[in-house]
């Protein structure tokens, strides 16, 4: 089989989106003749840990490890975070951020560029440099965030001629929508654009997740522009059907920062229970994952404290589960610049788990049109209160009929094998067979 070198920082035992799409790509990849292998840090700062992805891994995958130095333990004696995890995305659990929250911030944005793994670059490049030239790779496919895996692969490409690499854009780099959050002064801004604008021009191929996402990528001219969106794997979303809840369940499956709380569906839900004591009894708001701080603030203002269920965090396959119990299912997209490019790996099992999706978000964006597409939901306007009163209770009186279910439309093209048959095919071209040695 070709070997392809995959460079991620994510993987076993992380837990969270950021670890799937490479997990499930290498599950499937040995199909299509490719054979993965994977390096990533050998100790590296995951914010949740998730060891159900193991079974995914084909039997005898080659995975490198080097160590990597990450200045965690500076930003926990500064702020007094003692032995926390560091949470993804800016999620404050507990509290609004201190000033020396903000200071660590401005720090991390200003002098850690591209992002704190900064320090494993060069060792990194330095190390698979000689991998590379010692074994019959074939490709190397950097993912990020965080983007210094990006720049790994941008150094690889500078030191190896006629190595093909392709640069997977899981989510964007300076339109990304916490990029405001760090404080970043003109000359820092500046870099990061032009490290940005660099690996794009001059990775082989680009991959990115969403229609969106490629209009914003194509400006920065990259040589070859794809699209390959996340998606469901089969094999965890399996065919037993599982009994939706007794109560009116609306749940949301993931992280919850403040850019996706959904006012709107809480001032909705609101109106609805002081109109309806029913719903009041029957409903319960399932938050499952990390929370910010703010979220929590405005469901309780709400009035609807008494009816969320709040869980931490559940492994994947419980996940699963719970997304294809829960009566209605929601899909909260990020409100920001980028946000009509939005296409979560948890949107795609939304989908699969076949129960109604309540979307908040742009109406004429990428996630809107898919939902469309199946009619597996409705997308809400990030201000539409009326609206979400109306999809909300249409689920209602549905619930309680016994007839809340969809019958959503072809989804097999979003299976992780069939994705993983187009990363294969964008291979192929760029290789043209040819061997890198």
């Amino acid at each position: 089989m070709k070997k392809i070198l995959i460079i991620t920082y994510y993987w076993i035992p992380s837990g969270g989106a950021g670890v799937q799409r490479w997990v499930k790509f290498t599950k499937y990849l040995r199909h299509f003749g490719y054979e993965p292998v994977i390096y990533t840090p050998e100790n590296p700062e995951y914010p949740s840990i998730d060891h159900s992805f193991s079974k995914d891994i084909p039997e005898g995958i080659e995975i490198l490890k080097t160590p990597i130095w990450e200045p965690y333990e500076i930003y926990r004696k500064l702020t007094g975070k003692k032995g926390e995890k560091i949470n993804a995305g800016f999620i404050s659990e507990n509290k609004k951020q201190s000033l020396k929250d903000k200071i660590s911030i401005w720090i991390r944005g200003n002098f850690l560029i591209p992002d704190p793994r900064k320090f494993w670059i060069k060792p990194s490049v330095k190390f698979l440099t000689e991998y590379i030239k010692s074994n019959n790779i074939e490709a190397v496919i950097s993912t990020g965030p965080p983007h210094s895996m990006h720049m790994i692969g941008l150094g690889l490409k500078k030191n190896i001629p006629g190595l093909k690499w392709i640069a997977d854009f899981r989510d964007p780099w300076t339109n990304i929508d916490f990029y405001k959050d760090l404080n970043l002064t003109w000359l820092a801004d500046r870099t990061h654009h032009r490290l940005e604008r660099k690996v794009i021009q001059t990775a082989d191929a680009v991959v990115v997740v969403s229609k969106g996402m490629e209009e914003e990528f194509r400006v920065l001219n990259p040589k070859q522009l794809t699209v390959i969106p996340n998606g469901f794997d089969t094999e965890d979303t399996g065919t037993k059907a599982i009994e939706p809840d007794k109560k009116f369940t609306i749940s949301h499956i993931g992280t919850l920062n403040a850019a996706r709380n959904p006012k709107t569906v809480w001032i909705a839900l609101s109106e609805l229970i002081q109109e309806n004591a029913d719903l009041k009894n029957a409903l319960e708001i399932h938050l499952i994952g990390k929370t910010d701080f703010s979220v929590l603030e405005e469901i309780n203002a709400c009035g609807l404290k008494e009816n969320l269920v709040k869980t931490d965090y559940l492994t994947h396959h419980e996940a699963i589960k719970r997304q294809q119990s829960s009566q209605v299912l929601m899909l909260l997209i990020n409100q920001s610049a980028n946000a009509k490019g939005i296409l979560t790996g948890k949107f795609f099992e939304y989908l699969a788990a076949k129960r109604p999706i309540i979307g908040i978000g742009p109406t004429d964006g990428d996630a809107a049109e898919i939902l469309n597409q199946t009619q597996a939901g409705t997308m809400v306007d990030f201000d539409d209160v009326e609206k979400a009163k109306e999809v909300i209770t249409d689920f209602y009186n549905k619930y309680k009929n016994n007839q809340l279910h969809i019958q959503s439309g072809p989804i097999e093209k979003f299976s992780r094998k069939s994705l993983t048959g187009e990363l294969a095919e964008l291979i192929k071209t760029l290789t043209n067979n040819k061997v890198i040695v």
